[in-house]
């Protein structure tokens, strides 16, 4: 994978329903989400104008879940909607152990000495709900859980002064991916119901009679109201250590041993809604409290205060 100067543009339809020559959630669809798929190792290499990185994955799974992220029948892994038009479907990815490495490249803007920075860890796992429309299958939200258990990262403060820099210089390309995103994000529209077919029947969750009524509810407890994404961390056990050194008549000599500092977190969480939009409420937020809500009314606030400028101006 490379980095890109400039967003690409979107991908449009979906590549499996315009081979099974549909054009809208279909049959050919089910059948691919119905996959399992097993990997025994799989390495993902990524170059950046200021760095390169690599990914490695051993013993990848990846599968349908239900709502509750629990392996079941492949009908309750999806759910439909026909009066909204849309679709939910959940994914899970688990695998046994995790490698990152990143260094920098070869260029006049790095230092000339540069720590690589690498991290490993054990198994971990990523729950991916997506919401897209039945008639082309674009993606309208999608919510992705990054869940990792304990964690131990050793980091000296060259590779953290490194991680600052790769992540300096991915913020320029992530801000025009995330305007483009913002700029071609779908507005509620009034979608016309598809006619039914003999498929819907797979949406259904056994137990639940077909009715409009109860298809809404289960749909709206479930839903996503906008794009997010998360990671959760069980514990982590951070050392960060100082390895300073001068460079005296060409020789590289160390000095005197440098200090070194500890820290743990536990149940530690990210979470980042790049659609949300100032002063909107936050009650289906993963972590909703209170102290959101008094927040929710100042940022409204403040937000009313500059609507109010721009229409004197």
């Amino acid at each position: 994978m490379r980095t890109c100067e400039e967003p690409r543009p979107p991908n449009g339809q979906s590549p499996i329903a315009l081979a099974a020559g549909q054009s809208e959630y279909g049959f050919a669809e089910k059948v691919v989400e119905g996959m399992f798929i097993v990997v025994n190792s799989i390495t993902i290499k990524i170059h950046s104008k200021a760095f390169h990185a690599s990914f490695e994955l051993w013993q990848l799974q990846g599968y349908s879940v239900n709502p509750n992220w629990q392996q079941s029948d492949l009908r309750l892994t999806r759910i439909t909607d026909p009066q909204r038009g849309e679709v939910l479907t959940f994914k899970e990815l688990t695998w046994q152990t995790l490698r990152i490495e990143a260094d920098a490249t070869d260029n006049g803007d790095q230092d000339p000495v540069t720590t690589p920075l690498r991290l490993i860890t054990n198994q971990g796992r990523i729950q991916i709900s997506l919401k897209r429309r039945t008639k082309d299958c674009n993606v309208m939200a999608s919510k992705l859980m990054f869940l990792l258990d304990d964690l131990l990262w050793v980091l000296t403060d060259s590779q953290l002064k490194a991680m600052m820099k790769y992540a300096e210089s991915l913020s320029e390309a992530m801000e025009k991916s995330a305007q483009q995103r913002k700029s071609l994000a779908p507005e509620s529209v009034q979608i016309t119901p598809p006619a039914p077919s003999t498929q819907q029947s797979w949406s259904q969750p056994f137990g639940v009679s077909p009715n409009a009524s109860s298809i809404g509810q289960y749909f709206d407890k479930h839903d996503m109201k906008e794009s997010s994404y998360h990671l959760l961390i069980s514990r982590l056990d951070l050392h960060i250590c100082d390895d300073s050194h001068t460079r005296e008549s060409g020789v590289l000599k160390h000095g005197m041993l440098g200090g070194a500092m500890q820290l743990t977190f536990r149940r530690m969480a990210f979470d980042y809604y790049p659609f949300h939009r100032a002063g909107d409420a936050c009650k289906h937020w993963v972590r909703y409290s209170e102290a959101m809500e008094a927040r929710g009314q100042w940022a409204k606030k403040l937000v009313n205060e500059f609507q109010s400028k721009i229409e004197k101006l």
